[in-house]
């Protein structure tokens, strides 16, 4: 058969992700806090947008802020002083501590640009002192504005903090060249992650100089830093708190004896009464297994919620976005206008026009996340009024096909809706994924039970039990059957490890040690 070329035409359906779309499914996926960062991007790159003037969202220019009204305009002052009045008290102080330190008074010395030079020419050396003091107490800055953010003390991190214990401790600079890199091996949690024959080698010192370094630095302050493993840390608090006697040696050496509270052992290797051995387990737990982590924390972030649920006095539940997470952006029209006039060149109209649709297509974008959001979020409700009325027992089985065939739409967009979203209800704050769970088939043929609720009556059952009558997971899942529950022994082992729950027998040898203890 030859091959020929020819022209066709031919015609077909086919779904085109443009860049418009492919913008609303990237907004309707990210969180409150990426959702915001995106939109101050856009913000700084769009000319043609603008923020509501209802906005609350803070403003970057310093400008900005200052014009503020309440306490936007600045940090409180202690007793609720305004902002002016405490740092001049404060100011006030400081020179009153200057003038004292210099011996003259500075009623009359303040350069009026700040500048230390002007103030030497002049001959008053009490006025170059104290600009030299004021531009540093200002950030280091000699235009005489006031710098709130030199104020601000930077978070000390643990190898700063061993690092200045370090330059106090070893005169030698070889030892303290030692002790740094040793310092650099040190995790968030204050173990010593490498090996110190290494260390050794790779420095080219002996190994017994690197083992001395190495026990001055677990001298430092947090105790047990510096330590190579979990007994090690706890030995140098109790060296540090002198209670580690031979005892506390023989139960620190064998640690996964308490982990499976095998006392009976644990008492004979320590040669020591049972009273005796809990006030050494009660010493062991007041320990710090991880020192390092009180410093250089990140901060904990505390959770928004996107929507709010209220129940009304007809026992109906209102559903309402949190207007505080949704960023207000408005077309410019005037500027764009404006603009508009005084564009020549063809590259300037083309500029304009790319804007003017950005900013049209993130308006829409926005307003169709915020509704998708909230149709989504008064479904769940609707599905789950049972949990928002009695609680976490009475969740039901929902799968994300569910609510997408009751909105009409399709389940992707319903993953990415609940995604990074949170609700705010009268029981606490949840993500919207927690109301999406697995069914567990119910044993008389009945409505099927949900996951979520299975594993809150697993743990409410093992709460509930008294050291007399531990529940095995057979005796769980014989209850559980009872209650009309169909679940396998090997699927409430894994809730009860999910939510790290110990096995029976751990259980009972613990209530057994704490009521001995008592």
């Amino acid at each position: 058969m030859a091959l020929t070329t020819r022209l066709e035409f031919r015609q077909s359906q086919a779904l085109v992700m443009t860049p418009q779309l492919m913008q609303a499914i990237k907004l309707l996926q990210l969180s409150n806090m990426d959702l915001a960062a995106y939109v101050e991007e856009e913000l700084e790159k769009n000319p043609l947008l603008e923020r509501a003037a209802d906005d609350e969202t803070p403003v970057a220019d310093p400008s900005a802020l200052a014009g503020a009204e309440g306490d936007q305009a600045g940090p409180a002052g202690p007793e609720g002083e305004g902002p002016g009045e405490w740092m001049g008290d404060n100011l006030e102080t400081s020179r009153d501590a200057l003038e004292g330190q210099l011996g003259t008074r500075l009623d009359n010395v303040f350069p009026e640009d700040g500048d230390q030079a002007n103030a030497s020419a002049r001959g008053d050396d009490a006025a170059a002192a104290y600009s030299e003091w004021a531009s540093v107490g200002t950030g280091g800055r000699d235009d005489g504005e006031y710098n709130l953010e030199a104020f601000v003390s930077a978070e000390r991190t643990l190898p700063e903090y061993l690092a200045e214990q370090l330059a106090l401790a070893e005169p030698d600079p070889v030892r303290r060249i030692i002790g740094q890199h040793l310092i650099d091996l040190v995790d968030e949690a204050g173990y010593l992650t490498g090996d110190l024959p290494s260390v050794a080698e790779k420095l080219g010192a002996p190994e017994a100089e690197v083992e001395s370094v190495l026990s001055v630095l677990q001298t430092f302050d947090p105790a047990g830093v510096c330590a190579r493993n979990l007994t090690e840390c706890l030995a140098i608090q109790l060296k540090d708190r002198d209670r580690y006697d031979p005892a506390m040696q023989a139960l620190l050496g064998r640690l996964d004896l308490l982990a499976k509270r095998d006392l009976a052992t644990l008492r004979k290797l320590c040669g020591v009464n049972d009273e005796d051995l809990v006030d050494m387990i009660a010493e062991v737990k007041r320990l710090n297994p991880k020192p390092g982590l009180a410093f250089g924390s990140a901060t904990v972030q505390a959770i928004v919620p996107d929507v709010y649920v209220r129940q009304a006095s007809d026992g109906s539940f209102a559903v309402e976005l949190n207007s505080d997470t949704l960023p207000r952006v408005l077309l410019n029209q005037s500027y764009h206008a404006r603009v508009s006039k005084t564009t020549a060149t063809p590259a300037d109209k083309s500029y304009l026009a790319e804007q003017l649709q950005s900013a049209t297509w993130l308006i829409r974008a926005l307003d169709q996340r915020a509704r998708t959001i909230l149709k989504v979020a008064t479904e769940i409700v609707k599905q789950q009024d049972g949990f928002f009325v009695h609680g976490v027992q009475h969740l039901r089985p929902l799968n994300l096909k569910t609510v997408a065939d009751a909105i009409s739409m399709h389940e992707s967009t319903v993953s990415r809706v609940t995604a990074n979203k949170y609700m705010a209800t009268s029981r606490g704050i949840f993500e919207l994924k927690y109301f999406f769970t697995s069914a567990i088939a119910s044993s008389d043929g009945g409505e099927a039970h949900s996951a979520e609720a299975v594993r809150n009556r697993i743990k409410l059952m093992i709460e509930a039990e008294s050291a007399d009558n531990v529940l095995s997971d057979d005796t769980i899942v014989d209850k559980l059957r009872e209650a009309g529950i169909d679940i396998a022994r090997r699927t409430v082992a894994k809730y009860r490890e999910g939510m790290r729950i110990a096995s029976s027998v751990q259980r009972r040898r613990d209530k057994q040690s704490m009521s001995s203890s008592r």
